[in-house]
C-alpha cells in the first residue's frame, strides 16, 4: 500500500509541474490554512493507483485532488475539514462534485471526479468549512481529450 500511495504523490506531482507551466502555484492562503489543488485527466493516473482509490480513469474525466494544511501550526500539519462543491461549463451546465476523503498517516486529502469534453473550461467553487467557519475557493481549467 505505501509503495501505491508514493505513486500517487509522484503521479500528483508530475502533473502538477506540467499544469503548473501555466499558473505559478496552486495553493491559495485562506486565513490559517494553505488550501493546495490540483484538477487532471484521470487517465493520467495508472490502473493500479485509480483502482486503489476508486477513480475512473477516462479521458473525459477530471480529478480534483484538494490537500488543507493549517498554517498557524508548526509543520503545517493537514486538516480535515468538509469539503463540497460545483463544477460548470462554459454553457452553464453545473454539476456537483462528491468529495471523498483520503486520509493516509499524517495526509488527508479530498478526491472529486467530473466530466469533460474535448477543449472545454470546467470552473471550480469549492467550499470548505473548517471549524464552522466557511472558506471558498475558486479556480479554472481547460481541458484536452488526449
Amino acid at each position: 500500500m505505501k509503495n501505491i500511495i508514493n505513486k500517487f504523490v509522484l503521479i500528483t506531482l508530475f502533473a502538477l509541474s506540467v499544469i503548473t507551466t501555466s499558473s505559478a502555484e496552486n495553493m491559495k492562503k485562506i486565513d490559517g490554512l494553505n488550501v493546495h489543488y490540483i484538477a487532471l485527466g484521470s487517465a493520467f493516473l495508472t490502473p493500479e493507483i485509480a483502482k486503489a482509490y476508486g477513480i475512473e480513469r477516462s479521458r473525459y474525466k477530471v480529478l480534483v485532488n484538494i490537500s488543507v494544511l493549517d498554517n498557524t501550526q508548526a509543520g503545517n500539519p493537514s486538516k480535515t475539514v468538509f469539503i463540497n462543491g460545483k463544477a460548470r461549463n462554459d454553457v452553464g451546465q453545473i454539476k456537483s462534485l462528491e468529495f471523498t476523503e483520503v486520509k493516509e498517516g499524517d495526509a488527508v486529502y479530498y478526491l472529486a471526479q467530473v466530466s469533460y469534453t474535448n477543449k472545454e473550461t470546467i470552473y471550480f467553487d469549492i467550499n470548505i468549512t473548517d471549524k464552522g467557519k466557511q472558506h471558498n475557493l475558486k479556480f479554472s481549467q481547460k481541458f484536452y481529450v488526449d
